[in-house]
């Protein structure tokens, strides 16, 4: 036997240490169990379950799933067996010694408190809910974990008729959902303008439209002053009476163990780490809702509360301590959700956060089919992206509609990650089938307006400079048909259908007008007619979908 098989006969098995036992600390754990096969693995987990889908809580809340068990990906037990990791539930971390590698764990329930040794310690506490400061808001149900929902669901029955939602982020979205479909009568508080605030206005009002149809009262710009004998007192001074309160106002990163010992806290309120996920201690990594995260467009830190990030990360930390390549990337926020079958997408960055930016942008609304139109099902999408006017990178992009998100979505949030230039879409070689597209897929037909606006020869007006465009007398052409113009149009426009454009063309009085169709198709061909006789137009970006999608904000 070498010098070096002894020494890996004789050394002593590394000990790891995780807190936190769902999606970044368990994916860490067994990354780290398929990488070092002899090494002591402890999870330390708050709650009485470790490994559960949290992201399918809402849809148990909901009976779309019926049996708890499913929600359970792995149970203490399952993951001693499998992987020899030891899982301590209901147990919570309470101090870290971090010059003797110590951390003190104690049992919430029977108060038992124990100290293990750490070669490495991941802290991957997650995000607690933010602490609303309204007067009885401890009658309002939350829901991060398993327990939560068990409390929900033992609360709804034949008496609970219904229910006030304080959010109208992702989760407080498909909870009002799921509540609404098992027949109670749903109100969401929101306290910003418009619901899910991630999406810029124009396309959140969208989505307001659907929940509104289904019955679901929305309040945006409101808040509770406070809840009392099941009562909601508004803002407004008005009131709402409930059965059941849940808050969804959002999370902020669970810091208090990494504060506790001295660790680095961002300027996000997050655990500060570097591209190995490690904090300011080498001993110490983090992943997870409790990090903040680096901007893929300007390295600016952000939190993302995202599953898939969490597993992402808590992968890239586990090869660091290893001593294997590759550094966690940057993070887009791509995310998905589906409220009444209506399936809204995202990545990047949006038009509000940029406009605070130096980042001159583009911004492109299209509203294609999901397929070809010829072939039945054909559902209409809603898509909004942004590019940089100066180099033609994709910052961002927002998708509603039925099927098809899912699949555009993903297509743009991989050409951010690859950094293609958004004209560069135009050739992108996608599936094609009339039940799965058309021959010009809505992505390549996203390159091809970009090619057009960026070149310089077709500039667009967005819909939020209309107002002003008709305060200064622009000249609002709609190019289409007759019946179209007659179920209604922007206030104090013409109608020249763009069949009739070239005979008409004459009857336009401005040399700058705007000219507009259903969803900015026919525009773009009434502006190159014009342009090509002198008339300097500019075209609606998205038609007047996207115009009257904005009467209501």
């Amino acid at each position: 036997m070498n010098n070096t098989e002894a020494q890996k006969t004789t050394a002593s098995p590394k000990s790891y240490v995780i807190v936190g036992g769902v999606a970044g600390g368990m994916s860490c754990a067994t990354r780290l169990r398929r990488l070092d096969p002899n090494a002591r693995i402890t999870v330390i987990e708050r709650s009485n379950y470790v490994s559960y889908a949290n992201c399918g809580l809402p849809y148990y809340v909901g009976g779309v799933i019926q049996d708890e068990a499913d929600l359970l990906l792995q149970t203490p037990a399952s993951l001693k067996a499998r992987f020899d990791i030891d899982v301590l539930v209901g147990h919570e971390a309470t101090n870290i010694d971090r010059d003797a590698h110590k951390i003190e764990v104690q049992g919430i329930e029977k108060g038992i408190g124990t100290s293990l040794d750490y070669d490495y310690l991941v802290l991957s506490p997650g995000a607690k809910a933010i602490a609303l400061p309204i007067p009885g808001i401890e009658s309002a149900f939350q829901l991060r974990t398993v327990e939560d929902v068990q409390a929900i669901t033992k609360r709804l029955g034949g008496k609970t008729k219904s229910a006030l939602i304080i959010g109208g982020g992702f989760i407080g979205l498909e909870v009002a959902e799921n509540l609404s479909n098992r027949g109670l009568q749903v109100t969401i508080i929101e306290a910003s303008s418009q619901l899910l605030p991630p999406l810029d206005p124009e396309m959140a009002a969208l989505l307001t439209d659907k929940i509104q149809g289904h019955g679901v009262r929305i309040a945006t710009s409101t808040t509770i002053e406070k809840i009392e004998n099941n009562v909601a007192t508004l803002s407004d001074g008005s009131t709402i009476a409930s059965d059941l309160f849940i808050a969804a106002a959002g999370v902020r990163p669970d810091i208090a163990i990494a504060q506790s010992c001295g660790l680095e806290i961002g300027t996000r309120g997050g655990i500060v780490v570097d591209d190995d996920l490690r904090t300011n201690d080498p001993a110490i990594f983090a992943v997870g809702d409790a990090v903040e995260k680096r901007e893929f467009f300007d390295s600016g830190a952000n939190l993302v509360p995202l599953a898939n990030v969490a597993n992402r990360q808590g992968r890239r930390a586990a090869d660091a301590i290893m001593g294997r390549l590759g550094a966690d990337p940057y993070t887009q926020g791509t995310a998905i959700v589906t409220i009444f079958g209506l399936n809204i997408a995202l990545t990047g960055v949006n038009e509000k956060r940029l406009s605070h930016s130096d980042i001159e942008i583009e911004s492109i609304h299209s509203h294609p089919n999901s397929h070809a139109t010829y072939f039945p099902g054909a559902e209409e999408m809603h898509i909004k992206v942004i590019a940089s006017r100066s180099d033609g990178r994709i910052l961002g992009a927002q998708i509603i509609g039925g099927a098809g998100v899912d699949k555009r979505i993903d297509v743009i949030a991989t050409a951010i990650k690859t950094k293609m230039k958004v004209w560069e879409l135009a050739d992108l070689e996608l599936a094609y089938a009339p039940q799965f597209g058309s021959a010009k897929d809505p992505i390549n037909m996203i390159g091809y307006i970009a090619e057009n606006r960026l070149e310089g020869n077709f500039r667009a007006t967005q819909w939020h400079e209309i107002e002003e465009a008709i305060e200064t007398g622009v000249e609002l052409i709609d190019v289409r048909d007759e019946a179209e113009f007659a179920q209604g149009t922007i206030p104090g426009a013409k109608n020249i259908p763009l069949n009739s454009l070239r005979e008409r063309y004459r009857e336009i009085a401005t040399p700058n007008p705007i000219v507009f169709c259903r969803v900015g198709q026919r525009g773009h061909s009434a502006q190159a007619l014009l342009v090509r006789y002198g008339i300097n137009a500019k075209n609606l970006d998205g038609g007047i979908i996207t115009w009257q999608a904005t009467k209501g904000i």
